[in-house]
């Protein structure tokens, strides 16, 4: 396809002295990014820019070759590019650096950052980034504090040539500037110096203080703002609406979405996925879902929170089926839309469908997104597809820590466990600091495998690190079944009694079972009476656990005195689900009725196969 584009090119431009070459490779450039190899068609594509010389003086056509270079996973070329262009303005720069970030060149990318002609946000976010990803904290830290001396910088020169906050504009964007570096009480000087101040003025204010973490102040300035007479706009109540999903308050968040209703806002796309983010961080499927419905819009913020929403309350069916359809009804995709979907895939969604999940992201071009690479690793984990997983990881330009966590936990899980150590010991190498994510796959992995002595050796370094890491019940959960599977039951009991806070249920599980298998009948009754202490609606299947024990030992009145406490006490069901996938659609199953279409029929032809499934003269059916 691009090649009779460049032969048509050729020939309109020998026949009628074609002059839209610009817009025209501006075209061709985007159709090489859809194709099967883009690089190829690229350099086909660039070397009729060489040949006509517009590769070096025209930016625009220079910075998509760079970018579309780069996305299609040939960051050379790309370079290469950016050295020939004669003439870069500052999205040539941040491309630039974009690139040497995902390659990990830090040392190079820094390099460029400090010969940058001008900078922007963007500039100082990817180097800092950067830096995080490749483990550099410090060198990240010192970048964000020179970004922020030198937003002073420019505070000073502006208050220094105007003498006073006269112009709006200038005012609104160091507030907006302070607002995203943290600085709250900068922002709040500049906003009470300003001569006079607007509805954007006031957006910035509330929006600084939600991404700071100043979420009671948001509300107090929006009080403040409503009190001085200034109308609020869809960001005003997005904003508001984030400080209440920040802070889980539900209340507050139900009296802004009425109040939102009551200003004309509800069909506003800002303000439902604000709204659909609220009422999913505060568990209230059912509110998110008639937010949803009700506002009838077509729009990729709307339906990623949706989707996001799904995914997080384990309803992973329904994320999948919302995305299927905004896939056929055009909706544009984002990273973060499909890491949801991804996550969700990994859970009831066929080996095969999870391939083309794959291949959708490599066509969408968001296969370098760190959130998604870290998704896609994760999904082929819970298939057992640890190769690919792995082929996935060792691809990835830059690793941050989530993806590093993500494929130490799924080598763990899948009995790759002297592999998941060692990668451990890979991560430490390559300068990142583990937090607690980390040491509880590491510690899971060394308990699995009865790694003692590995397994201690881990869990002693944890406050060691240069910032050192506080364990929790996690990690001590790990400790306790490490002990257990080597036979160290009073070692366990004891290393418990050294906590410093009370274990959790889970630790108490596993030592009641622990007990179970050593005959410690008075140690069970011991720790199950506080498991009901810790989890009285829980479904007590540790009590189960301690009355089966009983009955070995023939202590009946034990049993029917536990049989009556297990009934007096208000359990919590947990129904037991499956997935089966036929001819690439998914049934889901659960555990007593199963209803969904075709029940019956499915049934009586089960009751068919259970008779013909018998297996011989002794009668006996499978059920």
């Amino acid at each position: 396809m691009i090649v009779v584009f460049v032969c048509m090119f050729n020939l309109l431009q020998k026949a009628h002295r074609f002059h839209h070459t610009v817009s025209f490779f501006s075209g061709i450039n985007d159709q090489c990014s859809s194709l099967k190899s883009p690089s190829n068609s690229l350099k086909l594509v660039h070397a009729q820019l060489v040949k006509i010389g517009l590769n070096f003086s025209n930016v625009y056509l220079g910075n998509r070759c760079v970018d579309l270079y780069f996305k299609s996973g040939s960051p050379k070329d790309a370079v290469k590019v950016f050295d020939d262009m004669s003439s870069k303005n500052i999205f040539s720069w941040n491309l630039y650096l974009k690139v040497l970030v995902k390659c990990s060149d830090m040392a190079t990318a820094r390099r460029v950052f400090d010969e940058m002609p001008e900078r922007d946000a963007v500039s100082w976010n990817t180097v800092i980034s950067g830096y995080v990803s490749s483990g550099f904290r410090d060198s990240a830290w010192e970048v964000f504090v020179e970004m922020r001396d030198h937003a002073k910088e420019m505070h000073c020169r502006i208050v220094k040539k105007d003498g006073c906050y006269s112009n709006l504009v200038v005012g609104n964007s160091l507030i907006d500037m302070y607002g995203k570096l943290g600085l709250v009480d900068y922002s709040l000087a500049v906003f009470l110096s300003m001569e006079r101040v607007d509805v954007i003025s006031w957006n910035a204010m509330i929006s600084g203080c939600c991404t700071s973490g100043y979420e009671r102040f948001a509300f107090h300035q929006f009080w403040v703002m409503r009190s001085s007479g200034f109308e609020v706009d869809e960001y005003t109540v997005s904003a508001v609406l984030t400080a209440c999903s920040n802070l889980r308050n539900l209340e507050k968040g139900k009296q802004m979405f009425c109040f939102s209703t009551k200003m004309g806002f509800h069909g506003n796309a800002v303000v439902c996925s604000a709204a659909i983010d609220l009422f999913s961080k505060c568990n209230r499927l059912g509110s998110a879902l008639r937010v949803f419905k009700e506002s009838h819009m077509f729009d990729s913020a709307v339906y990623n929170a949706m989707i996001a929403c799904h995914a997080s309350h384990n309803m992973e069916e329904n994320a999948f089926d919302l995305f299927v359809y905004s896939l056929r009804e055009s909706i544009r995709l984002t990273e973060f839309t499909l890491s949801s979907v991804l996550h969700s895939a990994a859970v009831f969604v066929p080996v095969e469908q999870g391939s083309l999940l794959h291949s959708l992201v490599i066509k969408t071009g968001f296969e370098t997104e760190a959130i998604v690479a870290s998704s896609l690793v994760q999904m082929y984990n819970k298939y057992g597809l640890v190769e690919y997983a792995l082929k996935i990881f060792s691809k990835m330009a830059s690793r941050d820590l989530i993806v590093w966590n993500t494929m130490i936990l799924g080598l763990a899980d899948n009995g790759k466990l002297f592999e998941s150590i060692e990668l451990f010991e890979k991560l430490l190498e390559s300068g990142l600091h583990p937090d607690q994510i980390t040491y509880s796959a590491v510690l899971s992995a060394c308990s699995y495998g009865g790694l003692l002595e590995e397994g201690m050796a881990v869990f002693s370094s944890m406050p060691q690190q240069q910032r050192g890491v506080v364990p929790t019940n996690e990690h001590y959960n790990c400790v306790v079944n490490m002990m257990i599977r080597s036979g160290l039951i009073n070692e366990a009991i004891y290393f418990l009694y050294l906590l410093q806070w009370e274990p959790d249920s889970r630790i108490w599980e596993s030592l009641l079972l622990a007990c179970g298998d050593y005959e410690n009948l008075e140690l069970m009754e011991t720790i199950a009476d506080r498991l009901m202490e810790l989890e009285p609606h829980s479904p007590l299947p540790y009590l189960s656990y301690l009355a089966n024990t009983y009955e070995k030992r023939g202590r009946w009145e034990s049993v029917v005195r536990l049989r009556r406490k297990m009934e007096k006490v208000t359990r919590k069901e947990v129904a037991d689900i499956s997935w089966i996938g036929i001819k690439g659609h998914t049934y889901s199953f659960e555990a007593n009725p199963t209803f969904h279409h075709g029940r019956e029929n499915v049934c009586s032809i089960l009751g068919f196969l259970k008779q013909d499934m018998s297996t011989g003269d002794d009668n006996v059916f499978i059920n």
